[in-house]
């Protein structure tokens, strides 16, 4: 079995597969200073509550992450708990079959990446991720497969805490869509302009990204993932799909290229 671990800034998602299907999951927060014997204690208590996992089940693993102290501590955890298990760390230099398009390819975080090889596999090209995670991000994927550029824009709960400490009567509040657009008081009210202009936000980039991508930006599949993507997709009309393991599926195939 392999186990697929993506460590975002704020949560680190980790998945097992029995070949190309996802049989457990579980999402825990990131803490970047986590040393590597504190992961093992983490992920192994995780294990030791599947019931189709054991240590000795893992075959492979495969790894990316945003928090450089993280992946320092992820490598050390490879290495001293699972030293005999192929490991793939996505990373310069691992093959990734994507090639990008940018100015300074090594910036672009390894999970844009990831996301943009799962993304070809399962709709093809072009595309565009929507990643909703601690911040927002929009990628663009052209025909051909390749990386060609995005958008970062604040994510939804970093936006709902700033609101709340620069607002003296705004508090924090529950992220869930408000009875109507019109709120009729002020968590409502709150609600409506994080849920719809969120969704507002997507959707005027995504039409801008679909119209530079391609000569019928119809033809544009728009994927969304990322742990706060169920806040958004339904009221954002420009979203076609909805993958919540899109970066888990692109380490399988990562890690399927590259052993």
């Amino acid at each position: 079995m392999l186990l697929t671990i993506d460590v975002g800034n704020s949560h680190t998602v980790l998945g097992l597969f029995e070949g190309d299907e996802l049989i457990e999951h579980w999402r825990v927060a990131t803490e970047a200073r986590r040393t590597a014997d504190e992961l093992a204690v983490l992920y192994q208590g995780l294990f030791a509550q599947s019931t189709v996992l054991s240590k000795t089940e893992i075959s492979g693993m495969a790894l990316c992450s945003s928090v450089p102290s993280v992946l320092h501590e992820l490598r050390e955890m490879s290495r001293r708990y699972h030293g005999d298990v192929p490991a793939v760390i996505v990373e310069p230099g691992v093959k990734t079959g994507v090639p990008v398009r940018m100015d300074n390819p090594k910036e672009v975080g390894s999970d844009r990446i990831v996301n943009t090889l799962a993304a070809v596999h399962l709709f093809g090209g072009p595309a565009i991720v929507v990643d909703f995670g601690t911040a927002t991000t929009f990628d663009a994927v052209s025909k051909r497969g390749e990386y060609v550029g995005g958008s970062i824009a604040p994510g939804i709960e970093i936006s709902v805490e700033a609101l709340s400490r620069r607002g003296a009567q705004l508090h924090k509040i529950e992220l869930t869509r408000p009875r109507h657009v019109i709120g009729k008081n002020t968590v409502e009210g709150l609600q409506s302009g994080v849920i719809y202009g969120f969704a507002g936000q997507v959707d005027g980039i995504v039409e801008r990204m679909a119209e530079a991508l391609a000569d019928d930006p119809e033809d544009v599949k728009v994927v969304a993932t990322g742990g706060l993507a169920p806040l958004v997709v339904d009221e954002a009309r420009s979203i076609d799909v909805h993958e919540p393991w899109l970066t888990l599926i692109g380490l399988r195939l990562i890690y399927e290229r590259n052993t």
